[in-house]
């Protein structure tokens, strides 16, 4: 069996070459394993946002990383530097009613697409900085905030 690099560097590949599926197996290996995705080398650094589709109304789940700041959780709309926002971003500009999985903890949350110094502040947690002059496109930064108990 090869290394932890060495599958993360096949499950790009594979990603690259089939976005929609790997999507799937990640948010099967996550829901299976506690929050943990052992083809990412068991430690998971990714949460599940699901969303409804803003023109479908059909609900999708998306695995991405995110950031902490106090106990909100916040996810950046980077798609890897592409040139255009994420599907997932487009709807929860249309529904920002979301679900939030971490780890084995699943709750609601509003979806805030933050703005000026809040986003400022909350981009310089962003491990891949890079991103936005390679999509030549300003990345949405988006906080999610818990609703209800």
């Amino acid at each position: 069996m090869g290394s932890t690099e060495d599958q993360r560097r096949r499950t790009t590949q594979e990603y690259l070459a089939n976005p929609i599926e790997v999507n799937r197996q990640i948010v099967a290996e996550f829901r299976s394993n506690g929050g943990r995705v052992p083809r990412l080398g068991g430690t998971s650094g990714l949460l599940l946002l699901t969303t409804r589709g803003g023109r479908s109304g059909q609900v999708r789940t998306t695995p991405m990383m995110y950031a902490t700041e106090g106990d909100r959780y916040v996810v950046y709309a980077s798609d890897a530097g592409a040139r255009h926002h994420p599907g997932w971003y487009h709807n929860l500009v249309a529904h920002p009613e979301v679900s939030v999985e971490v780890g084995t903890e699943r709750f609601a949350a509003t979806a805030v697409i933050t703005t000026g110094d809040e986003r400022e502040r909350l981009w310089r947690l962003f491990p891949f900085p890079e991103h936005e002059q390679k999509a030549q496109r300003q990345i949405p930064v988006i906080a999610l905030d818990r609703r209800g108990p």
